[in-house]
C-alpha cells in the first residue's frame, strides 16, 4: 500500500480535517448529535476511503463493491461527510446543513433506505457489527458459487467501545471466527470513552485477547498516524482470518478543551469550542465550507474505483452465469418457486402433520427451485425442521453450502440474516422456538425497519408444545410481534396454508416475515383446490355457515381446527357459524374494504357475534371481534403437560367454547 496516492494533492490530514469540520458544524447547527467519534476516527476513515475501500459513488449499488458498515451509528456525521466528500449524489451540502432535521436524509443514525452508500441501519450498538458478519458470509457464499471474477470484495466496519461491549458482539465474533471470515475487517475506535465517562468505569476486559481466542487476527495502530493506519489495514487485508484493528484514538480530536472526554460524545461542542477547534485545526473557513483543493482531492479519491467497476461489468457481461447473477442480486424470483406443484400434491393427498413439518416439506420444494435460499437454525435444526435433505452445511471449508449452524446465538443469527439479506444475492431464513423471539427481537425490529427480506421460522408456537412448560410456551409472543411495523406474521393452520405463507414470505421483497409453526400435528383443513393463494388475503372464509349465520369464528394456526369443531357443535343446534382462518393480520388489513366487509360484516353482535380463538393473549383481538365479541385465548402463563391436556385445561376446546357462545347469543353473559 503506497504512503500516499500521488493523485491526491491535499495532505491526508487536511482531508481528515474536512470530516472534523463538517461533523462539528452539522452537530452544532442541529444542536444535537455526537461529534466526538467522527472527529476521533476521521484519520482512519480518510485512509480507508481514499486508499483502501473499493467503491464507486457513480454506481452505489455495484454488486462487487466493498461493504462499509458504521456500526457506531451514533457517529453518523462520519459516514454522511464521507459520502458527500467522495461524490455520492446525496447527501448534498444543504442536506448536511439539515442534519437531524425533518426532510433531510441525514437522520440522527444512518438509515439504509434514506441514502445510497449506507449499507444498513445502525445505531443500536453491536448490530451493525453483527450484520457485517452476515454480509461477509454472503460474500463468501456467492464467491463460492460464482467465482472471483464476479464476487471478490471485503466488508469493513467501524465499531466503538459500545459495539464491542454489547452481548451480540460475542455472538458475532464467535460465528465469524468459526467460519473464518477473512474478508471481514473491523476497525475498533479505541478511544476509551463512553457517555458515563472512561471505559474503566465499567469494563476491564482484555478485548484483543478475546478476539484472538475466537480465531481472529488482531492488529493495532495509532489512529492519528497515517503510516501506522496504512500498515495496520494492510495487515488486516493480508491475513486469512477476520481482523480486528485496534485504533487508539482521541475522541473529539481537534477540540482543544474537550477532546479526550465524554463531553464530546453525545453533545454539540458549543460555539466557543467550535471556534477554538477551527483555530486548533487551522481551519479558517465558515461552517460547511470546504476549500477547493480538499474538495477536489476527495472527489478524485471517490473516482478511484471507476475502472475496477467497469472491468467487473465487462467480466459480468461475458460470464455464463450473468443472467442468474443479475436475477439474484436484484432479488427477483424465478417463475416457478416450487409451491404450486407442492400444494397440488397436498390437495391430492392430505396430511395430518405439524406445521413445522409442513414447513420442511415446503422447503424441500423451495430449496430445489431457489438456489439463493440459505437456511439455518440456532441449534434447533431437528426441532425447527429447517434443513432439507439436499442441503450441505456452509462451513469454513465449504462456503458453497446452504445451511448454517448458528449455535445458541438467536440474536446473532437474526442480525447475520439481516446482513445477508442486505448484501443481496441470498434469501436467508433461520429457525428457533417462538418463545426465543425475545432473544432476537432487536434484530427482527431492524429487519422490518431496513426492509430486509429475512424469514424467521419460529416453531413450538403455543401451549401446544406441551411438556416443556411455561418457560418455553409462548403466550404473548405472536401478538407482540404483530406490533412491529412492516413485519408480516404468519400463523398457518395446516400444510396448505404453510406452503402459501412460505410463498408470501419469499415474494415479500420489502420486509421480513415470521412463520409461527406448531409442534403438534394438525389435520389438513384445506382439501380443495382454491385457484389462488388464499393466505395472501390475510383472512378468508374457510367454511360458510349452513344454518342462519349468527356467529363468525375467527382463528389462527392450530386453533382453526378447534373453530371448525366448534362450528359443528353450533350447527348441530341450528346456530349458523362461519369459520374464518386468519393467517396474517397484516395482509388482511391491506385488503380492499369490500373483501374485509364480506369476511367480517359490520353488524352488531346481537345479529352477528364475532368470536376469536387463539392460544395466546387475547389483548388486541378486539380489533376483529369488536368490544362485545368473545375472545378465547390464554391471558396467563401455561403449564407443563401434554398438549391435549393443556388445551382442555385452559378451555380451548370445542366442548368448552360452544356453550359459552350459546350463552352469549341468549344474552346470558
Amino acid at each position: 500500500m503506497p504512503d500516499e496516492d500521488p493523485a491526491l494533492t491535499a495532505h491526508p490530514k487536511m482531508l481528515a480535517d474536512a470530516i472534523r469540520a463538517l461533523s462539528m458544524d452539522a452537530v452544532q447547527a442541529a444542536n444535537s448529535g455526537h461529534p466526538g467519534m467522527p472527529m476521533g476516527m476521521a484519520d482512519v476513515a480518510t485512509v480507508l476511503f481514499t486508499e483502501v475501500l473499493k467503491y464507486d459513488p457513480q454506481d452505489p449499488d455495484w454488486a462487487d463493491r466493498d461493504r462499509f458498515v458504521l456500526s457506531a451509528g451514533h457517529g453518523s456525521m462520519l459516514i454522511y461527510s464521507l459520502l458527500h466528500l467522495t461524490g455520492y449524489a446525496h447527501p448534498t451540502i444543504e442536506e448536511l446543513c439539515g442534519f437531524r432535521q425533518l426532510g433531510s436524509p441525514c437522520a440522527g443514525h444512518p438509515e439504509n433506505f434514506m441514502l445510497k452508500g449506507v449499507e444498513c441501519t445502525t445505531g443500536p450498538l453491536g448490530q451493525g457489527f453483527a450484520m457485517a458478519a452476515g454480509m461477509a458470509i454472503a460474500e463468501r457464499h456467492l464467491n463460492a458459487v460464482f467465482g472471483d471474477d464476479l464476487v471478490d470484495h471485503r466488508t469493513w466496519v467501524i465499531a466503538g467501545d459500545g459495539c464491542l461491549m454489547e452481548g451480540i458482539n460475542h455472538e458475532a465474533v464467535g460465528l465469524a471466527g468459526h467460519l473464518k471470515l477473512g474478508r471481514l475487517n473491523v476497525l475498533w475506535d479505541d478511544n476509551r470513552i463512553t457517555i458515563d465517562g472512561g471505559t474503566d468505569l465499567s469494563t476491564s476486559e482484555d478485548i484483543p485477547a478475546r478476539y484472538a481466542a475466537s480465531g481472529w487476527h488482531v492488529a493495532e495502530c495509532d489512529g492519528h498516524d497515517f503510516d501506522a493506519i496504512r500498515k495496520a489495514l494492510a495487515e488486516a487485508q493480508a491475513d486469512p482470518r477476520p481482523s480486528l484493528v485496534r485504533c487508539r484514538t482521541i475522541i473529539g480530536k481537534g477540540a482543544p478543551n474537550k477532546q479526550g472526554t465524554s463531553a464530546t460524545h453525545g453533545s454539540p461542542l458549543g460555539a466557543d469550542e467550535v471556534a477554538a477547534a477551527r483555530r486548533e485545526l487551522d481551519w479558517s473557513y465558515p461552517p460547511f465550507e470546504i476549500r477547493d483543493e480538499v474538495r477536489d482531492t476527495w472527489a478524485e479519491a471517490g473516482r478511484r474505483g471507476t475502472e475496477a467497476r467497469r472491468a467487473w461489468a465487462g467480466r459480468l457481461d461475458a460470464h455464463s452465469d450473468a443472467a442468474d447473477f443479475h436475477r439474484r442480486m436484484a432479488g427477483e424470483l424465478p417463475a416457478d418457486i416450487g409451491i404450486k406443484a407442492h400444494v397440488d400434491a397436498l390437495i391430492a393427498a392430505p396430511q395430518k402433520i405439524a406445521t413445522r413439518k409442513a414447513s420442511e416439506l415446503a422447503l424441500e420444494a423451495i430449496n430445489a427451485a431457489l438456489p439463493e435460499t440459505v437456511g439455518g437454525s440456532a441449534d434447533l435444526t431437528g426441532s425447527n425442521n429447517t434443513k432439507t435433505k439436499a442441503m450441505t452445511p456452509l462451513t469454513a471449508d465449504d462456503y458453497a453450502g446452504r445451511y448454517i449452524y448458528y449455535g445458541i446465538r438467536e440474536f446473532g443469527m437474526g442480525a447475520a440474516m439481516n446482513g445477508m439479506a442486505l448484501h443481496g444475492g441470498v434469501i436467508p431464513y433461520g429457525g428457533t422456538f417462538l418463545v426465543f423471539s425475545d432473544y432476537c427481537r432487536p434484530a427482527i425490529r431492524l429487519s422490518a425497519l431496513q426492509n430486509a427480506r429475512a424469514i424467521y421460522v419460529m416453531t413450538h408456537d403455543s401451549i401446544g408444545l406441551g411438556e416443556d412448560g411455561p418457560t418455553h410456551q409462548p403466550v404473548e409472543h405472536v401478538m407482540s410481534l404483530r406490533l412491529i411495523p412492516n413485519l408480516a406474521v404468519f400463523r398457518p393452520a395446516d400444510a396448505v396454508e404453510t406452503a402459501e405463507c412460505w410463498e408470501l414470505a419469499l415474494k415479500r421483497r420489502d420486509g421480513p416475515s415470521v412463520l409461527a409453526l406448531t409442534r403438534q400435528n394438525l389435520r389438513q383443513v384445506r382439501t380443495e383446490a382454491a385457484g389462488e393463494n388464499l393466505s395472501a388475503r390475510g383472512a378468508y372464509r374457510l367454511r360458510a355457515a349452513k344454518a342462519e349465520r349468527r356467529v363468525i369464528l375467527i382463528a389462527t394456526g392450530s386453533e382453526v381446527e378447534i373453530a371448525l369443531d366448534t362450528a359443528d357443535r353450533l350447527e348441530a343446534k341450528g346456530i349458523g357459524a362461519d369459520v374464518v382462518s386468519m393467517p396474517s393480520w397484516e395482509l388482511f388489513a391491506q385488503q380492499a374494504a369490500a373483501w374485509r366487509n364480506d369476511v367480517l360484516p359490520d353488524l352488531p353482535p346481537e345479529k352477528l357475534l364475532r368470536v376469536s380463538i387463539e392460544a395466546g393473549t387475547t389483548l388486541g383481538w378486539e380489533r376483529h371481534t369488536m368490544v362485545k365479541g368473545l375472545r378465547f385465548g390464554l391471558d396467563r402463563f401455561g403449564a407443563s403437560a401434554p398438549a391435549e391436556d393443556l388445551f382442555k385445561h385452559f378451555g380451548l376446546t370445542a366442548d368448552a367454547i360452544a356453550p359459552q357462545i350459546e350463552a352469549a347469543l341468549k344474552g346470558d353473559q
